[in-house]
């Protein structure tokens, strides 16, 4: 394992834990304690994590993993529904994506459809994720809009008042949200508040709305809301959604698709 995937693997399972000591992480990853070591140390210098007596704690109250640091976890998941969320978009149509990890695989799977491949534009794609405009900027048949906005580290999304000032002059065909948590009686939620104001207006700009969030992220509540679920037209997430949690959403209202 790579120095890069050992800490990637550390800060997740610091994430899913709150805490973790040295020989239970030397032991997870199956390398030496003093590797371990090494690494807290390093992370904790660069503020991911707060070094502690014989282990690591996370780094703050609602901890949010950097995207840089987020590895494929759930990958093949996320790319099956990026591919179902990428066949419901239309030649032509003006698309806002949120960021994250999922709608990062959307834009991906946009890329490489056959269909989108030409057109004037193929579609409009509006994003305030720095990384999403990146990937699709050398797409000459992509028409790419930057909200513009003051850059968040974790997500690489642009947020404030300078980007509401570009989403309060247009209107999108569909909107795709990465969320942190959606539940039916809460919502869609992201863990910071300027995220997801700006996550919510793009959802009002837009004629339909389409959530992209994987089996974990359901029936979860996180800090900032972004919208209600009854503003949300469909949800397309993985197999591994239990049954009665799909039948919830069905039941508030949306079609739910299983990739």
């Amino acid at each position: 394992m790579s120095r890069d995937a050992r800490w990637q693997a550390l800060l997740e399972l610091l994430v899913e834990r709150g805490r973790l000591d040295v020989d239970e992480a030397a032991a997870e990853l199956e390398v030496s304690a003093a590797t371990i070591r090494r690494d807290f140390d390093t992370l904790a210098g660069q503020q991911m994590l707060v070094r502690t007596r014989g282990g690591a704690v996370a780094h703050g109250v609602s901890y949010e993993l950097p995207l840089r640091y987020k590895t494929a976890r759930r990958a093949s998941e996320k790319q099956r529904i990026a591919e179902a969320v990428a066949g419901l978009l239309a030649p032509g149509e003006a698309v806002g994506l949120t960021g994250g990890t999922t709608t990062t695989e959307v834009a991906r799977a946009l890329a490489v459809r056959g269909d989108l491949a030409s057109g004037s534009p193929a579609l409009t794609v509006v994003t305030n994720a720095l990384n999403i405009a990146n990937e699709l900027a050398v797409r000459p048949q992509f028409k790419i809009v930057v909200t513009g906005g003051v850059a968040r580290a974790q997500s690489y999304e642009l947020v404030g008042p300078l980007a509401d000032g570009v989403l309060g002059q247009i209107t999108l065909d569909v909107a795709v949200l990465g969320v942190v948590a959606f539940d039916v009686a809460h919502g869609a939620a992201a863990h910071d508040e300027a995220e997801a104001a700006i996550n919510r207006l793009l959802c009002e700009r837009a004629e339909r709305v389409i959530v992209a969030a994987d089996s974990s992220k359901l029936g979860r509540r996180a800090f900032a809301r972004i919208c209600s679920a009854e503003s949300v037209d469909t949800l397309v997430t993985d197999a591994a959604a239990a049954p009665e949690t799909v039948r919830r959403f069905e039941d508030a209202g949306l079609h739910v698709v299983v990739a």
